[in-house]
């Protein structure tokens, strides 16, 4: 378990720190000469059983409250440290406010340097603090007198923190490390500290830092300060890490270390945002905010997404929109301080990582996040369950660090069914595939004479309005279940034909035995008209509808050709297998030479032959493409 310190500067955390573990926390020059904690500190109690007990020493000094937010993300239980002597601070308070906005519910409160008080302000402190923790996470907290220098109450309070349980990090999951400090070690290179938050991390893992994407392998690791094969969750590891363009310049605080199922960095991150009680004003509509999520700070606005104002003590769902990418899931807390980052003004649970930049307020939208906000059984059953229809399991998985066994599980669980990456209720896809093979049947009823339903039209055409990825992957299944047939363009039901009207097919009849005739020379769409005195626009219909059909091929305008007459010559082409004359190609159809350019000219644009000056070559690979050539 980890457990970091709280409280306000020069309250004693170090100190108490040093007394219960023998190590000094503070490790920079300058705190060693200013007397003060600047940045983190750690170290460790060996519990004698094969356990070790980590703590992060925080700064106490408001100058240093980004500092503490970088390791107090990462802890298990909290240690708020309150002196006897002056009792609860500035600091202190905002310290519980961080501490409460991140749900931690473990913890201990330190009355450090009793020996400097007597029993009636022992008492007095206690009840004060009992006060400010009775609105917290931490209400009902033991209270216990403690002080470095006597050495009282330090065994009691040992006791304690181990009672507190172990990590309750997620283990399942892919791993995850959140950086909070990175050197370069002489002899091993660079080295990055920080909690495991979810996962395991072993010697030779291959992994990435997001939001950066550099790539990263575990040459050896040190877990809660001991050299170890694997890191597990709710440990502090230290990675010696190598890989390409890897530097002590290239990694910073905030980086996460990632399985790489996990690297996909956001900007924006849709929230559950609570403003502190103590705020003196609403929250606006993208007011602008530092934001702390894992160890990163980055600059961001928060965009409201039910109201234009957030009260005081009231909560509401959010978007914060940052000036740069995290590393991000849901169920992260986040803490948010005012512009010029002298207070906390609010927290946050992630709901969603990935955001959508467009119709965040959307009611469609409010009922996701209504959905999401749940643990994740429920959360995917009353995403399965919504308008839309459908979950993308690999995002539901992915910001929730769930491994596909697992989600597929879930799945199950909630009667659902999977299509691809997609899941549904069971009923919602038989509904859907039912809905694809009716809306063709009624089209070809309505429409005897039409070919089918182009892909797009038919997508548009459906009962639910299905995204394309979706749409596509039921019309897949209903094309491999051969319930849907594609032909050329158009989607059918197998069996379907075209039915020409009787005068249309009187005239396709007349039409296509001067093509059989002619086949190397048919009239043109005018000379047709004109012989069976029908409209030229309506001939023009006519062959362009048998065109669709792959019954005819247009090959030059208005001069159509049977298909397979337009195989025959691809397989006359092919035939001189050598390069070969317009005029040569001209003489084996007993053409003119007019027409005979036509149709080469039609052959180049569709790269059956290659053209090289005057002289072409057919392209074995397309002959196949209007059909099989006759049998000579």
């Amino acid at each position: 378990m980890i457990v970091g310190t709280a409280g306000h500067i020069d309250h004693g955390k170090t100190a108490l720190v040093k007394a219960l573990t023998g190590v000094d926390a503070d490790r920079l020059k300058e705190e060693k000469a200013r007397g003060i904690t600047i940045d983190l500190g750690y170290a460790y109690s060996d519990l004698g059983d094969g356990r070790q007990l980590g703590f992060v020493d925080v700064p106490g000094h408001e100058r240093f409250v980004h500092n503490m937010l970088a390791g107090a993300t990462g802890i298990d239980a909290a240690l708020l440290v309150v002196s006897a002597a002056e009792g609860i601070k500035p600091q202190t308070v905002e310290h519980l406010q961080i501490l409460d906005q991140l749900g931690l519910d473990r913890g201990i409160v330190a009355l450090t340097k009793a020996d400097l008080a007597n029993d009636d302000q022992i008492l007095e402190r206690m009840a004060e603090i009992e006060t400010l923790l009775g609105a917290t996470s931490l209400a009902g907290s033991e209270i216990i007198p403690v002080s470095a220098v006597t050495g009282q109450g330090l065994d009691e309070l040992k006791t304690k923190l181990l009672a507190l349980g172990e990590s309750g990090k997620a283990a399942a999951g892919f791993a995850r490390l959140a950086v909070d400090r990175c050197f370069v070690l002489p002899g091993a290179g660079v080295v990055v500290t920080g909690t495991v938050h979810a996962g395991e991390i072993r010697v030779d893992d291959r992994l990435l830092l997001t939001p950066s994407g550099l790539e990263a392998r575990v040459r050896s690791l040190h877990a809660q300060n001991r050299p170890a094969e694997v890191g597990r969750a709710g440990e502090r590891c230290a990675l010696n890490l190598t890989g390409p363009r890897l530097s002590k310049d290239a990694i910073s605080r905030g980086e996460w270390v990632v399985s790489p199922e996990l690297h996909a960095p956001t900007d924006r991150i849709d929230v559950k945002l609570s403003l502190l009680a103590s705020e003196a004003q609403a929250l606006r509509h993208w007011s602008p905010v530092h934001v702390h999520l894992g160890s990163a700070h980055v600059m961001g606005r928060v965009a409201l997404l039910e109201g234009d104002k957030l009260a005081p003590g009231d909560t509401m769902l959010a978007q914060v929109v940052l000036d740069e990418k995290v590393g991000a899931l849901a169920g992260d807390r986040l803490i948010l301080r005012d512009p010029s980052a002298t207070r906390t003004v609010a927290g946050g649970t992630t709901i969603d990582p990935y955001g959508p930049p467009r119709n965040r307020r959307a009611e469609r939208r409010l009922a996701e996040l209504t959905a999401l906000a749940e643990d994740d059984a429920l959360a995917l059953s009353r995403l399965l369950a919504l308008q839309a229809g459908y979950v993308d399991l690999d995002r539901f998985g992915l910001s929730r660090n769930l491994r596909p066994a697992e989600v597929d599980r879930l799945l199950v669980e909630a009667n659902g069914a999977k299509l691809e990456s997609f899941g549904f209720l069971a009923a919602t896809l038989a509904e859907a595939r039912e809905d694809v093979v009716s809306t063709l049947k009624a089209f070809h009823e309505s429409k005897p004479d039409a070919p089918g339903l182009q892909t797009e039209r038919l997508r548009l055409t459906l009962k639910r309005r299905w995204p394309s990825p979706v749409f596509k992957a039921l019309l897949d299944q209903g094309i491999q279940a051969k319930k849907v047939t594609v032909d050329g363009a158009f989607l059918r039901i197998p069996g379907h034909s075209l039915k020409l009207g009787a005068r249309d097919e009187a005239l396709w009849q007349k039409i296509s035995s001067e093509m059989v005739r002619d086949r190397f020379k048919p009239p043109r769409v005018r000379d047709f008209a004109e012989a069976y005195r029908v409209p030229e626009t309506d001939t023009r219909k006519l062959l362009q509808r048998l065109a669709k059909l792959g019954r005819v091929v247009e090959l030059a305008p208005d001069h159509y050709f049977l298909r397979p007459v337009v195989a025959e010559m691809v397989g006359i082409a092919n035939g001189f297998g050598r390069d070969f004359t317009a005029a040569e190609f001209r003489d084996k159809l007993d053409n003119g030479r007019k027409v005979a350019i036509q149709i080469l000219e039609f052959f180049d644009r569709h790269g059956i032959t290659i053209r090289r000056g005057d002289m072409r070559r057919a392209v074995p690979q397309k002959i196949g493409q209007y059909g099989p050539p006759p049998t000579p």
